[in-house]
């Protein structure tokens, strides 16, 4: 029990122990519980705890919910990453203790994942992301882990894309798509990951030119927000749709079928960044039409 908090309060509203008391429990009842761990029965707690103002649950001890704090930041920070507010979840990012998360092996795993992502869009040097994912790759692998290696993999051929050393990205993006169509996905955080590593896979593979195959992880991407009612890649996966159509020279109606499907998607997500993207392309699909 969070007795500091009970004897803080007391002295912050400036009683004594003999004025708290008064009229629910001796002075020495109350000193033992002070001064040596001694609780009182629950009547008396809470009615010494009522005359501070002072929730009684605030006292109790917190039971199984070690690093909460940060998970929650990490999980804000996940959903920013999805939606493209990157230097919003770097910010919070920077707000987490690491070291404290170093005895939790998969909470740590995820903090270093979300850095290197975060790392790589603030366009930081290539060996400091790396190292990073290093991190990731050289930790104890099983099965709770498996997520965060094909993360880390993802990145490192991001990194490589970044780089023009397209031999080496797609070494990695390769190893990644033979395990990512068997990876199982049993939480909604599992289901964002999957997407995040089809999504950039598919604009690597736009990148050198291999639409085909872009196309079919966007689709796959897709059908996967579909199934698990998940709309957070439904827009980033038909906005790369909407690119690959754009330097295939397709048809202006079809890119702009693309663009307008992208534009509701990222309207039910409230997704700001793929408005602002989608209504340059759309401009720049029409401007090329006159």
């Amino acid at each position: 029990m969070d007795i500091e908090r009970f004897v803080e309060t007391r002295k912050r509203l400036g009683l004594a122990q003999s004025e708290l008391c008064e009229g629910i429990c001796t002075q020495a009842t109350l000193s033992r519980f002070e001064n040596n761990s001694q609780v009182p029965n629950l009547k008396i707690l809470i009615q010494l705890c009522n005359r501070l103002n002072l929730p009684l649950g605030e006292l109790f001890p917190k039971v199984g919910v070690k690093n909460s704090e940060a998970v929650e930041k990490m999980n804000q920070i996940e959903f920013w990453l999805i939606t493209s507010e990157f230097e919003l979840a770097r910010q919070l990012l920077t707000t987490i203790d690491q070291k404290a998360l170093e005895e939790d092996s998969i909470l740590d795993l995820r903090y270093h994942y979300l850095n290197g992502f975060l790392e790589i869009y603030a366009e930081s040097p290539t060996m400091d992301i790396l190292f990073i994912f290093d991190q990731i790759i050289t930790a104890k692998h099983n099965e709770d882990s498996e997520i965060f290696h094909l993360l880390a993999y993802t990145g490192i051929g991001m990194v490589y894309m970044r780089e023009d050393d397209q031999d080496k990205a797609e070494f990695y993006f390769q190893k990644v798509l033979e395990r990512i169509y068997e990876y199982p996905n049993r939480t909604i955080e599992d289901t964002w990951r999957v997407l995040h590593i089809l999504f950039q896979t598919a604009v690597f593979y736009s990148e050198i030119d291999e639409i085909e195959a872009s196309d079919v992880l966007c689709h796959y991407a897709i059908n996967i927000c579909s199934d698990n009612h998940v709309t957070y890649y439904l827009a980033r996966a038909a906005i790369q749709l909407a690119k690959n159509a754009i330097k295939q020279a397709a048809p202006v109606h079809e890119i702009l079928e693309l663009i307008h499907d992208a534009r509701a998607y990222s309207k039910i997500n409230r997704n700001k960044v793929a408005l602002a993207e989608l209504k340059k392309m759309e401009e720049s699909v029409k401007q090329g039409e006159k």
